[in-house]
């Protein structure tokens, strides 16, 4: 059953599942997925005494903005706003924090400045706070590739293509990002309904913008973006996972670095035949990793 709260500058949709009293988590999902991502992961933790909150990102499903006046951001500080407004929202007590893509991007930024808030972090492709700042340096070819659709979005073409085609865009990308997923269309049709939210388009184009310094970000949080700038270390308890059929995260290097920007007691898990969608394709893989989170810090 979907519920809402009031959280910082959104409404938050969320799911929740397993008993209130029960250890936190929360777990968040990436562009261009949506909170089914989790449907195999959320029910398993919550049978293992977890409080599991899965939440619509800003500009996904039903989670709307309060006031028409605020930016439609995606920045990262964007995302760690609301991820920190939603834990107090909800009076989450240092939750593990769980996520991928734009929801790893999140749930690493809150464990690197609000260590207290994090009792600890699994996160897909390793450290993936943004470097803007170094943004505008090239990679190599292989990696550049990748990228193809945030170089898209760069230009008005590519705000009229995601407006007009979002569905056949977001299917073409979840299947280059996971090529050993045998999806069909009512698994794919569950999670576009939304991107069919009001904010979507806005919030997406301006999330690919900003990470290359071509838009400016919300006045509001840019606080939080210069601290993100510092490249902060994650200190608290993580398992990165990376699978080992992703189709775009080779970008992260996690490959090679899976460790660098994590000092505190840190593991590396490759997942086979896995993808970029990492929860939805091998949930077990990632309900095992927050239960090892747990068990280090004392469920």
């Amino acid at each position: 059953m979907t519920e809402f709260i009031e959280a910082g500058v959104l409404a938050v949709a969320y799911e929740a599942h397993g008993r209130r009293d029960g250890w936190p988590v929360v777990l968040l999902h990436g562009f261009p997925y949506d909170i089914r991502a989790y449907d195999a992961v959320a029910p398993r933790l919550a049978a293992a005494g977890a409080f599991v909150v899965v939440p619509y990102l800003r500009g996904f499903g039903p989670t709307g903005f309060r006031a028409a006046a605020t930016p439609r951001s995606g920045q990262q500080a964007a995302l760690a706003a609301d991820l920190l407004a939603l834990i107090a929202a909800l009076d989450l007590k240092a939750p593990v924090l769980g996520g991928y893509d734009w929801g790893g991007r999140a749930a690493c930024s809150v464990a690197a400045l609000w260590p207290e808030r994090a009792r600890g972090l699994v996160s897909v492709n390793g450290y993936t706070i943004q470097d803007i700042a170094r943004a505008g340096i090239p990679a190599a070819p292989e990696t550049e590739h990748r990228l193809w659709y945030q170089y898209y979005f760069h230009g008005e073409r590519g705000r009229a293509g995601l407006a007009a085609n979002r569905r056949a865009l977001c299917r073409l990308l979840w299947r280059l990002w996971s090529p050993l997923w045998d999806f069909d269309d009512a698994v794919f049709e569950r999670t576009a309904a939304s991107f069919d939210n009001p904010d979507f388009v806005e919030t997406v184009i301006h999330s690919y913008r900003h990470r290359f310094a071509l838009a400016a970000g919300d006045p509001a949080l840019e606080p939080i973006e210069r601290q993100l700038a510092a490249r902060p270390p994650i200190t608290v308890p993580a398992v990165i996972l990376d699978g080992t059929d992703d189709g775009v995260a080779a970008i992260y290097g996690t490959a090679a670095r899976p460790l660098r920007g994590f000092t505190g007691r840190c593991e590396h898990r490759l997942v086979a035949r896995a993808g970029h969608n990492l929860p939805q394709e091998a949930p077990d893989a990632f309900a095992d990793a927050v239960l090892t989170i747990a068990a280090w810090t004392g469920d």
